[in-house]
């Protein structure tokens, strides 16, 4: 099996702790890759320190002074020249029954965000994207630049829920208010929708009557920084297959199959 290094190109938006457990988990040998770069939508993402004392190039992308020039100039909010709205529109889940309208403005919107991404970390740049904690929702312009081929996705992400259960921003506390028995987190490759993408992990922990949602989410985190990097070695392995299998229900989905050692 190779042993090719696979680069990582990280995006967060805060701490960066799943970042943190993914550079460590690389420079203890247990995953043949290495992160090579580390992006925020937030300047102010500890996150970068983290990737700058591990001696990891970093960037910004800010969303929020993009989109705040957009709300205050409309005019300014123009497209990247490769943006076909018409064909992002038809891919795009985010809004299956919304406002035409507010749905090319909101992708065109992100787009614009998206194209500062892929201008400081281009796709031949990276073999992987992982999302650790990137709090923004990416949109088809996005994926597929770094999707060339459906069968061999290439963004990642963590989701703090047993998916498909409480997808959305806050997996834990959804799961918590719930009064669910059972938490966890999943990584799976990113589509189209939100938290909808072919599930690659999973680990779950028990939520005992004297568990708070503190509680629950330092049972989820301590998964997670184990999930990931297992995630990503399953990934940097070449062991993952991403199949599309018709459902009972006749909806056609993708499944991902671990290939043996």
């Amino acid at each position: 099996m190779s042993k090719k290094t696979c680069r990582i190109g990280a995006l967060i938006s805060g701490g960066g702790s799943n970042l943190q457990a993914v550079i460590d988990a690389c420079a203890a040998k247990a995953i043949d890759a290495k992160v090579v770069v580390v992006g925020s939508d937030n300047p102010d993402a500890f996150g970068l320190e983290r990737a700058k004392k591990a001696g990891v190039p970093t960037f910004v992308a800010d969303y929020g002074a993009i989109l705040a020039a957009g709300k205050k100039d409309p005019a300014s909010l123009k497209p990247p020249p490769n943006f076909d709205a018409e064909k992002i529109l038809a891919r795009q889940k985010l809004f299956p029954n919304g406002n035409r309208q507010k749905a090319i403005s909101y992708l065109t919107a992100r787009a614009l965000c998206e194209a500062t991404i892929l201008e400081k970390m281009p796709p031949d740049s990276v073999d992987l994207v992982i999302l650790a904690g990137f709090m923004r929702v990416v949109t088809p312009y996005f994926i597929d630049a770094f999707n060339m081929d459906p069968a061999k996705p290439r963004i990642m992400n963590i989701h703090p829920a047993l998916l498909p259960s409480f997808p959305g921003v806050d997996g834990y506390g959804d799961t918590f208010a719930y009064g669910c028995k059972v938490g966890g987190a999943t990584v799976h490759f990113v589509d189209y929708g939100e938290d909808t993408g072919p599930i690659i992990g999973q680990k779950c922990f028990a939520i005992l009557p004297d568990d708070d949602l503190d509680s629950v989410k330092k049972k989820g985190l301590a998964l997670e920084w184990q999930l990931y990097p297992e995630c990503i070695q399953l990934f940097a392995a070449n062991r993952l297959q991403v199949s599309a299998k018709k459902q009972a229900d006749g909806q056609t989905r993708k499944t991902v199959t671990i290939l043996p050692k």
